[in-house]
């Protein structure tokens, strides 16, 4: 994922997607919105999302649905999800989230400052996570392509004579 990934808001409520760009503005990240399940799901799909801001309860497909989806597909899983709800605490809802694998459980209206130090953090986590991945592909691609044949160095120390290799992995008996 490049750096310029995007953080996806979605909220079925206007006010609340403008109140969380403005609450997200100052860090400086490309911020896209949805105000459905639906559309969330379609803009995660599309790629070069690095952090998802859901809401728990929007009509039709919900917050919690977008996660089970989310979490069942290998380019999707290890998005960090900060969920959103406005219906105060509650404790079933808090062991589905964390049970689903979401990186935290927000209640509106949200502190901005707060979330701001929550979003970094995941983000810049994730970022580090994925420019990690490509690193290992990286490594993994070369270590499948044949090396080129190495001539061998001579020794430094040129009154030592050359090593020749054992034939079949062992030194002949019988032989000086």
């Amino acid at each position: 994922m490049p750096s310029d990934a995007k953080i996806l808001i979605v909220d079925d409520h206007e006010d609340t997607l403008y109140a969380l760009e403005n609450a997200l503005a100052p860090l400086g990240h490309r911020v896209a919105r949805a105000t459905s399940g639906d559309g969330a799901l379609k803009e995660v799909l599309r790629g070069q999302v690095g952090l998802l801001l859901l809401d728990v309860r929007m009509p039709g497909v919900s917050g919690l649905d977008v996660v089970r989806y989310m979490r069942r597909l290998e380019q999707t899983q290890r998005i960090p999800i900060i969920l959103l709800t406005g219906f105060g605490p509650d404790a079933e809802l808090t062991s589905i989230a964390y049970g689903l694998g979401v990186a935290d459980l927000v209640m509106k209206p949200v502190e901005p400052w707060a979330l701001r130090t929550k979003v970094r953090y995941l983000y810049d986590a994730y970022q580090r996570h994925q420019a990690l991945e490509r690193e290992l592909r990286a490594l993994r691609a070369q270590i499948k392509e044949p090396a080129p044949p190495d001539p061998g160095l001579p020794h430094p120390d040129t009154r030592v004579p050359l090593q020749r290799e054992p034939r079949h992995g062992k030194l002949e008996q019988g032989r000086t």
